[in-house]
Formats: C-alpha cells, structure tokens, sequence
C-alpha cells in the first residue's frame, strides 16, 4: 500500500462518507419496519434517520421505490454497480480501503508507513489536505454527470472537511495508532476483503457488514474533533416548494464549523416522495443489470448525465 498517500486516501473517503452525510449511533431500526416517505420533508429526513442509525440497508429501502430494489440486487452481484456507494465522488476508494484494511498484517504496515512518512509531519499533512479540497472542488464542479444541486452541495462538504483536515492533527502517531486498530479490525471483521466479497454477499448482507466498520470509522472521526452525530442532529429541514409530484427542500446543518446549506429536488412516485438525485443514480444501476457483465474498477461507475429539469 503506497503509504505517501495515506492523507490522500483518509479525506478521499472521509469525502465520499459525508457526500451521503453518513453518522452512525443509537438503536438500529429493522429496515423492514421503515416507511417510505409521504411527504417531500420526510423524503430526506427519513434517509438522515436511516444514516443517523448507521443502517445503510434501510437507506435503500426508503430512498428508492421497492420495485426498483430486485434490479439493484441483480446489478451489486453481477458486479455491474455498487449503488449506493457509487452514488459518490470518489466511490471506488471504499472498497479499495476496505481491501486494504483487511489484509494480513494490516495493522502494522498502516502503523509503520504512518510512524515512517507522517507521524508529526502537520504541515505536509495540512498540504495534503488543502491539494485534495482544491481538487475535489474542481472535480465536483466540472463533473457534468452530477446534478446541479449536487455540484452546489458537494464542494460545500469537501471544503469544509479540508479546512477540518488542515486542523486536525492527523498527524499525531497516538489518535492515528488507535484509528489504525479500530478500522483494520472492523474491516477485517466486515468479511469484505477484496471485490468479489461484495458481489458473493450482495448489495443488502454487504451493507449491512459496513455498519461496524462505518461505527468504528466514526468513532475514530471524533477523535480527531469531527462529530458526525452532532451534524445530522443539528439539521434543519423545510419544504421550498411543491407542484405536483415535484417538491424543493432546503437543508442546513454545521460540519466541522461550517455551515452547510443546499436545496435538493425530491419527487412523488406512486405516492410516496424520493430525493431525485438518489432515484436518477438507482434507476441507472438498476437498469444496468440487463447488460453485459462488466469488471467494476477504480475508473468504472460512471454516472449517466442527469435529465435537465426546470426547479420550480
């Protein structure tokens, strides 16, 4: 593992994590028991609701409508899609770091190469952390495949996590030893050692076996001073406006100090409410389990070019 990019590779994923605003806690609630949205509100708080509880299975369940959830399934196991890890920038960095967590003696090479080529190095670090912010940014900003919303929101979260990142000590060899600990032996625990784990488990028993790995992601987050409970508690959501089966809702929480803001498009599908963007990516997964089998890969997953669309 090319230890110079261990920063690279921390806020790469930690950028991918917060694009979803994923938080872990609490009880976890059976994803069977969740009810799909009957208002353009409760369209995203419900998703929140699902992430607060570090439930990745229940966020499918209530961000897609339940016909679309057989062709999800199909697509994960043919290795066609990772939906919804690749709803993200950066997406392939999560099972990459899964990988590379669990394998043999992971622990003590993340130890050395960490000990070796950043243990007290904050100004390479923080020079780290400033590169990936500008490049995310512009990655986001330029990327035609996302939304509009989503170029709004995601530069948002990239700069706030490397103005983070550019404060946080991640260069102290005691919080990094103990993070090292707790992820290598959550991944290793997560049975997803390389990519055919994903497909031989499928998309709903592989997310379910991210939930420890995302607690001890978490856990080890707050010890570097980013609470991500704290975000999804804090947040604040309102409806804009609503025609028809189109509604607007605004979101605003903190992140690291900052303050989030962004206006999403949600839609009303056989009487229940989906954020747009979400739906748009799933329904591309979904279909793409009709094709040909392809590889996933550190380049594959792109996303199809969003249908253009008058906010109301």
């Amino acid at each position: 593992m090319p230890c110079r990019r261990f920063p690279f590779r921390v806020l790469a994923i930690l950028a991918c994590v917060l694009c979803l605003a994923v938080s872990v806690g609490g009880c976890r609630q059976d994803p069977a028991t969740r009810s799909l949205a009957n208002e353009p509100v409760e369209a995203v708080a419900s998703l929140s609701r699902a992430l607060r509880e570090n439930d990745l299975h229940g966020f499918v369940r209530v961000a897609v409508p339940p016909e679309l959830l057989p062709g999800l399934e199909a697509a994960w196991r043919s290795g066609r899609s990772r939906w919804p890890l690749d709803e993200l920038p950066f997406d392939s960095k999560i099972p990459n770091a899964l990988a590379g967590l669990s394998a043999e003696k992971a622990d003590k090479i993340w130890r050395r190469s960490f000990d070796r080529q950043f243990a007290n190095a904050h100004g390479e670090i923080r020079a780290a952390a400033t590169a990936l912010g500008l490049f995310g940014v512009k990655y986001v900003q330029s990327d035609a495949s996302l939304s509009a919303d989503e170029r709004h929101h995601y530069p948002q979260l990239i700069s706030a996590l490397s103005d983070w990142a550019q404060q946080a000590k991640l260069g102290d060899p005691k919080r990094a030893h103990r993070a090292i600990a707790q992820l290598t032996t959550a991944a290793r625990q997560s049975g997803l050692r390389e990519e055919d784990d994903f497909a031989r488990y499928g998309m709903n028993e592989s997310l379910t076996r991210l939930a420890p790995f995302m607690d001890a992601f978490k856990r080890a987050l707050r010890e570097y001073g980013l609470n991500l409970d704290h975000s999804l508690d804090a947040m604040a959501l309102s409806l804009v406006s609503r025609q028809g089966d189109h509604a607007r809702v605004r979101m605003r929480y903190p992140l690291a100090g900052k303050t989030i803001e962004t206006t999403i498009d949600v839609e009303r599908v056989e009487g229940h409410w989906y954020v747009s963007d979400f739906l748009r990516h799933a329904r591309a997964a979904a279909a793409s389990s009709e094709g040909p089998a392809t590889k996933i890969s550190a380049d594959a997953g792109a996303k199809q070019q969003p249908t253009p669309r008058a906010s109301p």
